[in-house]
């Protein structure tokens, strides 16, 4: 490996230095843990991308984060274990490529289900290697050795296997249920696969005629009439007063004059609609049970295009909408129908396709889900794992203990087909990990493979311990399970997380992981959730090449905390790259000092310099912080921590008030500090921008190498500790002092328009830390431009005219007089303020005008009014200035 050359080039460059060092990782091995028995070691699964195109800011923040976990635990040198995989993705990949040959004018079942799988494969293949290069670009340090795909042959023998022993421990069984029915994506959908969206309908209300009583009607209210050809009961509560001796009665069915019976159930509320309700067990999953405790027939009314069928009559072969017009217009025809009101209600949409998905009783793979909740709830509820932030704890604990059963099939090509085979000589029901030849019970070779595909969950639920080997007995799976933690979004607890929890219990008779860590949503600097319909997607590949990956790194960082959605925006962006910039320049800058320096580089304690004891003081100080954070998976502050002490304390205070000594043969150099503190504090930031800290980190070793430090990466040299004894709160205090004053003066020099060069008098005032803050003076006139006078507090102050700044350990005094010729100054804000009345009056003018506040946009008018409060607000500080002076 090539080292840096000798002299640090002006400007950071980030691409060429990113693919130099990630290579540079990749051939030392530095990903790839090493199985220790003596220590325990630290793991993470990576949550695997679906192969449905790109990495977006989802995955990114992702990424970031697991990469600081596990960059910080491999420092600290724990066998670190960060497994990456990708997920066949089963319906979301089906639907893609399906878009995509219907844009060639084909589908599927011209293809066929072999060379359909075929092109699937191809494509899947070309999704895998983008997605693996664009993890690679975001510097993400995970053992590729490892790395797993869900459809593998290990994976997949763990998903047979599960479903062997769940169908033999009777916890999967084929069942005849509602399930919603998406007719775009041509499958059934388990119930986290639906997204409910208030949608403002109808409620209709129409009469069914009570058989052999003229003229007598039962009155129902439906929002989907179109379902009613498939009704086989009208159903009453048994405690309703208004329908007692109805009950027992018969009704004729509207459209295609079908009898069926009036049954009491009391699942009907007697406050909905009319009190009665249709009953459509093969379309309604409330309907569905109470056909099975009435003994109710199920009509199915929909083909899976769900145009509806045979049963439907007369609206055979109609679109489902198509024919709730018909039937709306054949019962206002008939004058059945009663009457129509405005009704807001849920309806079901697919996840994927937005379509709005159909209850249907079909005939579906389920997991009886119960018996393998409960182990997962009293795992949270003993504290075995640990949600955080900790108010998810409730939100899982409340869908666990009300969960439905899992339906796991579908009826698509691309997936885990389910390991159930069909002998067509006797009818026998194989369940099998490995595909069977002959029929046991008959010797029959005439069996067929259950033509459906698993939920992708399904295998998704294995991860953490499939991916390890099981259901082999591997030395991975012994040493690395349970994994430490799992992270990942928030909205995808149920479907991912509750799911491998229970399957890890279940399969291994362990947790899967011992804290679960969710974040937040990446959403756009204006608080929306990206999506393409909005057109806010951010690609992290153009952010990438634009500010640098560990520009990105650190913008989807900041301010993060566990649960909390984020912005991410330019000013993020921009103030990642000028953070980089910064250390690269103070890095340049400590090297060249240190190309000078001749004498020994090793620090000890206790040092002669005020500020050289302040400085690291302050980064023992920001060192424990920062471990506290880290343990405590607070990685945005421990960030915003790392960031200010870099940026606030050692580039603008320590780099500037160490200009003062260097090259000065009379007082100890502050070189070897300088660099003591670059070098630790890049291992201190380490883990959040890896790329930078990799390349100032090799410049120091090679240009000023720190006593004792002998690795080849910044990766494993070691996080910096805490050393206590470094840790000086006399001298912070005193530093803090002197800081004060500077920027006393500063804001002073400011907010009176001083001239950069000019040197002004200033007086201090303060008793107990007047020696030490004293022995500041040069760095106080280097920094403020000031010629500094110290007196004892309790002096008198003859003068009056003076600016009087209170500071915690003294005061700052600076005679008027001093800092700017107040009768140019008075002229001045006189003619400011003319200006700035005009203004006021302009915009007062354009506000109070009726024509522009009808035809202006609102944008622009709240534009207006926002600057004519800024103008006033201007003009008010003017006028105070302006009386300060005249006083």
């Amino acid at each position: 490996m090539t080292q840096a050359k000798s002299e640090m080039p002006a400007a950071y460059e980030p691409v060429g230095i990113e693919a130099k060092w990630y290579q540079f990782w990749l051939e030392k091995g530095y990903f790839t843990p090493k199985i220790d028995p003596k220590k325990e070691p630290f793991v993470i699964i990576m949550p695997p991308p679906n192969v449905t195109g790109e990495l977006h800011m989802g995955h990114a923040i992702t990424a970031a984060l697991e990469d600081i976990m596990v960059r910080w635990h491999r420092m600290m040198g724990e066998p670190t274990l960060w497994l990456p995989g990708v997920d066949h993705a089963a319906i979301a990949a089906q639907v893609v490529v399906e878009k995509q040959l219907a844009e060639e004018g084909i589908n599927r079942q011209q293809l066929g289900r072999e060379k359909f799988l075929e092109y699937m494969q191809v494509w899947v293949d070309q999704c895998h290697s983008r997605i693996t290069e664009q993890h690679k670009r975001l510097g993400i340090s995970c053992d590729w050795s490892r790395e797993k795909y869900t459809m593998d042959p290990g994976p997949s023998k763990a998903v047979r296997t599960t479903f062997k022993r769940l169908y033999e421990k009777g916890l999967i069984y084929r069942g005849e249920r509602i399930s919603n029915w998406c007719p775009r994506c041509a499958t059934a959908l388990s119930d986290l696969e639906v997204d409910h969206k208030d949608i403002n309908g109808h409620l209709w209300h129409v009469n069914y005629p009570v058989v052999g009583e003229a003229e007598k009607f039962i009155t129902v209210a439906t929002t989907r009439p179109e379902t009613i050809v498939g009704d086989t009961a009208v159903a009453v509560n048994p405690e309703d007063k208004r329908f007692k001796n109805l009950i027992g009665k018969k009704v004729l069915l509207p459209a295609v004059e079908r009898e069926i019976p009036i049954v009491a159930d009391a699942a009907v509320s007697m406050e909905f609609g009319t009190g009665a309700v249709k009953i459509t067990p093969a379309h309604d999953p409330v309907d569905f049970d109470v056909a099975q405790r009435q003994g109710l027939p199920m009509v199915n009314i929909l083909n899976n295009d769900v145009t509806m069928n045979e049963n439907a009559g007369p609206y055979r072969g109609m679109d489902r909408f198509d024919a709730r017009k018909a039937i709306i217009a054949d019962l206002e025809a008939s004058g059945q129908m009663v009457r129509v009101e405005p009704y807001s209600h849920s309806v079901g949409h697919c996840q994927r396709c937005q379509t709005v998905v159909e209850p249907v009783a079909s005939l579906q793979w389920y997991v009886r889900i119960e018996p393998l909740a409960l182990p997962a709830i009293a795992a949270v509820k003993d504290g075995r794992i640990n949600i955080l932030p900790e108010r998810f704890t409730k939100v899982y604990l409340n869908w666990m203990e009300n969960i439905r059963d899992w339906c796991i099939s579908r009826q698509l090509w691309w997936g885990h087909r389910i390991p159930v085979w069909y002998c067509a000589h006797c009818g026998e029901v194989l369940v099998e990990v490995e595909t069977p030849k002959k029929c046991p019970k008959c010797t029959s070779a005439k069996l067929q493979q259950d033509p459906d595909t698993l939920d992708t969950w399904f295998s998704s639920a294995l991860w953490p311990h499939s991916t390890l080997g099981w259901p082999e007995e591997t030395d991975d799976l012994r040493y690395f399970y349970p994994t430490s933690v799992m992270e990942t979004a928030y909205d995808i607890l149920f479907f991912w997380v509750a799911r491998m929890i229970m399957m890890g219990l279940e399969n291994t008779g362990q947790i899967p992981f011992h804290t679960v860590y969710l974040h937040g949503l990446i959403r756009d600097d204006r608080g929306e959730k990206m999506s393409k319909t909005r057109g806010n997607v951010v690609d992290p590949l153009i952010m990438m090449e634009e500010y640098g990956t560990d520009a990105l790194r650190l913008a989807l960082t900041t301010g993060t905390s566990p649960g909390a959605d984020s912005r991410l925006s330019t000013e993020k962006m921009e103030a990642g790259r000028n953070f980089a910039n910064k250390l690269w320049n103070a890095t340049r800058f400590v090297l060249r000092s240190a190309g000078s320096y001749k004498g020994d580089m090793k620090v000890e304690l206790p040092l002669e310099a005020m500020e050289d004891r302040w400085i690291l003081s302050r980064l023992n100080d920001t060192i424990a912080d920062v471990e506290r954070l880290m343990k405590d998976f607070q990685f945005g502050e421990a960030q915003r921590q790392i960031h200010d002490f870099l940026w606030g304390e050692f580039c603008d205070w320590y780099i500037e008030i160490s200009k003062v000594r260097i090259g000065n043969p009379e007082v100890v150099s502050p070189v070897p500090v300088l660099v003591h503190v670059l070098e630790k504090s890049s291992r201190l930031l380490h883990p959040y921008m890896p790329f930078i800290t990799e390349e100032l980190w090799q410049n120091i070793k090679e240009k000023a190498p720190v006593s004792g430090q002998t690795a080849d990466s910044i990766m494993i040299a070691g996080y910096p500790q805490v050393d206590k004894s470094a840790i000086d709160p006399e001298a912070e205090r005193v530093m803090m002092a002197v800081m004060g004053i500077i920027r006393a003066i500063r804001n002073a020099r400011a907010e009176n328009y001083v001239e950069a060069n000019r040197i002004i008098d200033v007086r201090i005032y303060t008793t107990e830390l007047k020696t030490a803050i004293a022995a500041h003076t040069q760095a106080i006139r280097t920094l403020a431009r000031a010629d500094v006078t110290f007196i004892d507090k309790k002096e008198d102050r003859a003068d009056e005219n003076i600016l009087v700044t209170v500071l915690s350990e003294a005061e700052v005094v600076i005679p008027m007089v001093d800092i700017l010729d107040i009768e140019a100054e008075k002229k001045r804000l006189s003619q400011e303020m003319e200006q700035t009345r005009a203004d006021v009056e302009r915009l007062e003018a354009m506000l109070k005008n009726k024509e522009f506040l009808s035809k202006a946009p609102v944008v622009v008018v709240d534009k207006e009014r926002a600057r004519l409060e800024s103008r006033r607000d201007n003009l008010k500080r003017l006028a105070e200035h302006l009386d300060r002076l005249k006083s």
